[in-house]
């Protein structure tokens, strides 16, 4: 046995209290926990029986640095991840400039390994064209080399079936996988409300599920004629679901997210008297109905949808204060993913299983992203959980800077109270 490190004494683990042993920040050995312990030179962390959980992974955050560091910067954004029990955490090219020269992508871990040296550990998303402009590809084998784990031109999909097969094909020479925003460019672009009698009601400009469904068609369509993977971000409807199930029976190299505010809310909380018109909750893909939310549930259950992602969208106060159809879409969800999904869990909508699959080796798998499975071998990412511990949604509780989410004022069960990446105590 190498010579144990680090030592976590008394942490429950699947109802059983263990010890688990570190060296050169991977586990060594799991043992059930015994009262004294030769601990050598190792340091060691007492759990007090806390509930000890693997680190998380979030494929789909928005940092908004460089440009936007108003509403979120690396620093902020990897504080939010390390408190909300993330430990791999891939982020968008929407910056600005745009992620898509190595320079950016540099400076994104550049600022990261000065902020937060011992992790969470950040894997940038590299632009699939220049600017996001849809017309002529990103330098793939520079982004690659720079340090992307994958491609994606975000929130604007393009338009030109070439050059998203020819982006496809790329991405694949740097064994990266793209991410697709699946949304018509025709349809109600980032209207941030569902087509149906609740928009009608409200009065507002919408988008329909087919807008979402047409996007993952031809996505579907593509990977199985290039047999090559595609990565479907953000899923949000019974329509879309439906054709990633058939196309997961015929062998089809696609994958697909959801995220947890899909599973929240529909698209009736917008016209609940207290929270009509609440701009934190205008997202993109938009709230849909309580068929597409069974939906989501029932995907994730059964696999169809491989795993969750936060689509952590910070914006400013003043941004979201203002009339629905000009606020801009997202929601701030780093802080609050684990609680809400762990109470899934505790509600029976979600399997223990689906849950640890969702957050930990799907994503991983996905994009060859380290993982801890509990496993000798595997890297020492968890951390320990409070279940019982309720705390209030607030501007003051949330570490991100963005405040934007409808679940301001909500009391949540279950936090973070340490977390250790690779045997490293990160907080």
């Amino acid at each position: 046995m190498p010579k144990i490190d680090f030592i976590l004494h008394r942490a429950t683990l699947d109802g059983m209290e263990v010890d688990i042993f570190v060296a050169d920040g991977k586990i060594v050995e799991i043992r059930n926990s015994v009262d004294t312990l030769d601990v050598g030179d190792a340091a060691v962390e007492e759990a007090h029986g806390l509930t000890l959980m693997p680190s998380m992974t979030d494929v789909h955050v928005h940092l908004r640095e460089p440009g936007y560091e108003y509403k979120e910067d690396v620093e902020s954004g990897l504080r939010a991840a390390a408190w909300g029990g993330f430990s791999n955490i891939m982020c968008m090219a929407n910056t600005k400039p745009v992620n898509d020269n190595e320079s950016v992508t540099e400076m994104m871990l550049d600022k990261a390994r000065k902020f937060w040296p011992k992790g969470p550990r950040l894997f940038p998303i590299g632009a699939l064209t220049k600017g996001l402009s849809g017309k002529e590809l990103a330098p793939m084998a520079e982004l690659a080399k720079a340090g992307c784990a994958a491609f994606s031109n975000d929130g604007v999909p393009i338009k030109s079936t070439k050059i998203f097969r020819l982006a496809v094909e790329y991405a694949s020479d740097w064994d990266r996988v793209v991410i697709d925003h699946c949304e018509d460019p025709y349809m109600g672009v980032a209207a941030g409300v569902n087509e149906g009698e609740v928009s009608s009601r409200l009065g507002l400009p919408a988008q329909p599920d087919v807008a979402e469904a047409l996007q993952v068609a031809r996505d579907i369509l593509m990977a199985e004629y290039l047999d090559l993977p595609i990565h479907l971000a953000h899923i949000s409807c019974r329509k879309s679901v439906d054709l990633i199930r058939f196309a997961k029976q015929r062998g089809v190299k696609i994958t697909a997210e959801t995220a947890p505010h899909y599973l929240l809310f529909t698209e009736n909380y917008l016209e609940n008297e207290a929270t009509e018109y609440d701009t934190n909750a205008k997202v993109n893909p938009p709230l849909r109905t309580q068929d597409d939310q069974d939906a989501m549930f029932e995907a994730l259950n059964d696999g169809t949808i491989d795993c969750l992602a936060t689509d952590h969208a910070p914006h400013a106060s003043h941004e979201k204060e203002t009339e629905f159809d000009v606020a801009p879409c997202g929601i701030t969800g780093l802080d609050t993913a684990l609680s809400t999904t762990w109470q899934l869990v505790r509600d029976g909508k979600l399997s223990r299983e689906t849950f640890t699959r969702a957050w930990t080796t799907a994503p991983c798998s996905i994009f060859n992203l380290p993982v801890n499975t509990f496993q000798p071998g595997d890297p020492a990412d968890f951390f320990l959980f409070d279940e019982d511990e309720e705390w209030t949604v607030s501007s003051q509780t949330l570490h991100s800077k963005g405040k934007n989410t409808p679940l301001l004022g909500t009391t949540l069960k279950g936090r973070v109270k340490t977390h250790f990446i690779q045997g490293k105590k990160i907080v």
